[in-house]
């Protein structure tokens, strides 16, 4: 008898001794929905799972989950995640913005007043297919690309080989399956699984599918950390669909934006986990996939979903994950990454005579691209306006014992169009439509025209341009611009009642000049133009005049060169509240002046002269922001400065409206182009001024700024003839110049209503209001 048991006393001594220890044997996966920026979520339950020793073993993520478990799964702690998504830059890769410092001037021509940019594509059969507007992925991209090569290079490209393996959920949406990514590129599996229709643009695999949010189909995906990894237990963390408890009364309608993103999703299964999970779900209640600002609240929100659940987590999980063990894996994992180096720049989905245009953006270090030139030359290709779906591939070669960048650029936009409207309290009020059309062989051509058509202010444009990229990228430009300038009727709404001399004045110009400009650096460009021109003002010696009266007319013609620096990385075409903007430049000009006296010059004679003078000028803004360096998405608070200056050797004309209407003129303000104001106009002044901008009330902005500025030998007129010019003391006094105002960016560009003091006799006190922008083209001097 004691024989016969004996053997099954052992067989049931082993039995309990293996369930004595369940937790050894737990493996933990971890379930991370989607929800746009309420995903952010998951850094905060990330935090408290890691401090309180919970292992995780395995990672499933959709949407925003799939970027918080993708960073994670590479290597990235979650004090790590966190830096990056409270970060500035982190706003502006989700939203969309330009980086400050990452516009490439080579291509930039002068800012223009269009508020609607339509990119087209004609097809060899003269179909046009509609680029549509999404979220700008530029930076996005590449932050992706570059942030997940390392940890793609360590596993050889398999997500099993992960710091932690991972699974990324995206949907085919054409036939609605679910494609869940095993291995391949981890920033591509990343960005497919975030690609929302309408929002984020799909990316083309090289299969030729695109692949679309996993929301679409399923949200949060325990179905597919079961089937996977199968572990042992599921921790879901869900930011997605939230059930009220109640209809929400009163707060429906600031909600339905929301709601209607998930429409399409797929709303989470709170028992999916199982009877042995943990099921997460943070109180988002009233905010939004669109809240980026909130990161912090959303993190906090995270941990505190996450610590009431605590205690069960510890309940369910017994197992424990060593901390010193879990840093000294995930550094070892890091340090396996291969040297930043970039040994190849390939191109595809565009002909080969194209890829040799991409592959010359990019300008080598040696024998090798070197992180830097990698990133100058990517932003350089993607403001190019022909390449408007330029995306980036990292992957490591091991032959090559370097990374190679692949640049999938096989949409292009060969023509645009753009429309402009600006309406005004004024009688300026005018319409802006611009079109081009780009071809690309061997270089990229580009054809563009553009008008503006009102009371005031008429003016066209039209150039060729051959663009070279290279270690030095250039583009010569032959082009005619055409203004006509009508000051009658501009003054403000509030006066002295005085008819100012400005009412009777015209000025015309046409300009044919070829532009070479060139940018050894991406942020900067040097611009070489020569060309001749034809100036025409009619204007009236006096305050009143007469509708019979006959204005005088100074015809002045010939020749200019100038040589320019330039350097832009402002947030705005106007109204900026960061960034950068500065200009120097030298002129030349040469021409004869031909005046015809009308019926206010009071006998003086016609004449022609010669002229020729040279012009050096200055400008530099810059805004810097009065909010902490940490705040996250705080409303615009900042302040600037702007400085000027202008020395030119030019002489006097035939009177003293003529040199007036010749010299540079200081126009501070958006409005100081349609007023002829005599106080701003000198060859030679200095200026400086301050700017102060903080939102009220969302996206309205109070603005204001004050000026002062001060000539070297001013004109004035003659004693002994008021008619003609002269120079008088040596400085003039200081002139000042104030607005306040509020501005709100809206769809067709800024509206302004602005309360403006010039130190002006006739022009004193003003009252300006716009929607759209207020732009004009350089006249042909400037």
């Amino acid at each position: 008898m004691t024989r016969f048991f004996r053997p099954a006393l052992g067989l049931l001594l082993v039995i309990c001794c293996c369930l004595s220890r369940p937790a050894r044997a737990q493996k933990v996966g971890l379930v991370l929905s989607g929800g746009g920026a309420k995903g952010l979520a998951h850094v905060g339950v990330l935090k408290v799972l890691e401090k309180n020793r919970i292992p995780i073993d395995y990672i499933v993520g959709t949407s925003m989950g799939a970027i918080v478990g993708g960073l994670y799964a590479a290597g990235y702690s979650p004090k790590e995640i966190e830096e990056i998504v409270v970060s500035p830059q982190f706003q502006d890769w989700v939203s969309g913005r330009p980086q400050e410092g990452k516009v490439f001037n080579y291509y930039d021509a002068n800012p223009s007043p269009a508020a609607l940019h339509l990119r087209l594509a004609l097809d060899s059969t003269l179909k046009a297919r509609v680029t549509p507007k999404l979220v700008d992925d530029v930076a996005l991209n590449y932050v992706l690309a570059t942030m997940l090569a390392p940890a793609g290079a360590i596993s050889g490209y398999n997500f099993d080989k992960l710091l932690v393996p991972y699974r990324a959920v995206a949907s085919e949406v054409f036939t609605r399956e679910r494609v869940v990514q095993r291995s391949g590129s981890l920033s591509d599996a990343v960005r497919n699984s975030m690609a929302y229709p309408l929002a984020f643009r799909p990316i083309r695999q090289p299969d030729g599918r695109y692949l679309f949010d996993g929301a679409v189909v399923d949200n949060f995906p325990t179905g597919v950390m079961r089937d996977e990894f199968k572990p042992d237990v599921i921790i879901g963390v869900n930011v997605g669909d939230v059930a009220f408890g109640k209809y929400p009364t009163g707060k429906d309608d600031a909600l339905l934006t929301g709601t209607l993103i998930f429409l399409g999703s797929n709303a989470a299964d709170t028992l999916s986990v199982g009877r042995n999970g943990v099921f997460i779900q943070p109180n988002l209640e009233g905010m939004t996939a669109g809240d980026f600002a909130k990161v912090k609240k959303f993190i906090s929100l995270g941990e505190q979903a996450a610590t009431d659940k605590l205690p069960l987590a510890l309940r369910r999980i017994q197992r424990r994950e060593d901390t010193l063990a879990l840093q000294q894996r995930r550094r070892a994992f890091t340090e396996r990454a291969p040297k930043p180096e970039f040994k190849e720049v390939r191109v595809q989905g565009i002909p080969q005579m194209q890829q040799k245009f991409v592959t010359r953006f990019f300008r080598r270090s040696g024998s090798s691209y070197s992180p830097s030139d990698i990133e100058e030359g990517y932003y350089r290709l993607v403001n190019n306006d022909f390449f408007n779906n330029v995306y980036p591939r990292v992957r490591y070669d091991a032959k090559q014992e370097g990374y190679v960048l692949s640049v999938d650029a096989r949409q292009n936009s060969n023509f645009t169009t753009d429309l402009g409207v600006l309406l005004t309290t004024r009688s300026m009020s005018n319409f802006y439509l611009g079109a081009a059309y780009r071809y690309l062989n061997r270089y990229l051509y580009t054809i563009q025209a553009d008008a503006t058509i009102g009371r005031f202010y008429n003016g066209a444009e039209g150039s060729f341009r051959v663009s070279i990229p290279g270690r030095v990228p250039l583009y010569v430009e032959p082009t005619i611009t055409f203004n006509n300038f009508n000051f009658q009727d501009t003054g403000g709404l509030i006066g002295n009642g005085k008819a100012a001399q400005n009412t009777a004045l015209q000025q015309r110009d046409l300009k044919t000049y070829l532009q070479v400009g060139f940018s050894p650096k991406y942020r900067s460009r040097y611009v070489l133009s020569f060309g001749a021109f034809t100036n025409r003002d009619r204007f009236a010696n006096a305050d009143q005049i007469r509708t019979d009266d006959e204005l005088d007319q100074n015809r002045f013609q010939g020749f200019t060169g100038a040589l320019a620096f330039q350097r832009n990385s402002l947030n705005r075409r106007q109204y900026a509240t960061k960034g950068r903007r500065a200009e120097f430049g030298f002129r030349g000009v040469t021409g004869q002046e031909k005046y015809e006296p009308g019926s206010t010059a009071e006998g003086l004679p016609g004449r022609e002269k010669n002229h020729q003078w040279v012009k050096a000028s200055l400008f530099t803004e810059q805004y810097f922001s009065l909010n902490r360096s940490d705040t996250v998405g705080a409303r615009t608070h900042a302040w600037g400065y702007m400085t000027e200056l202008v020395a030119s050797t030019q002489g006097t004309f035939a009177t003293y409206r003529s040199t007036l209407t010749t010299s540079p003129a200081f126009l501070p303000l958006p409005d100081s182009r349609t007023i002829f104001l005599d106080n701003y106009r000198g060859t030679a002044y200095a200026a400086a001024g301050l700017r102060y901008v903080k939102a009220v009330a969302g996206s309205l902005e109070w603005r204001t700024e004050a000026y002062a500025h001060a000539f070297v030998r001013p004109w004035d007129r003659r004693p002994d003839d008021p008619l003609r010019a002269q120079r008088t003391n040596l400085f003039s006094r200081p002139y000042l110049t104030l607005m306040t105002g509020f501005q709100y960016q809206t769809p067709v560009g800024p509206a302004a209503l602005q309360f403006v003091h010039y130190d002006e006799k006739n022009h004193q006190f003003g009252v300006f209001a716009h929607i759209g922008y207020v732009l004009f083209r350089d006249r042909s001097l400037d």
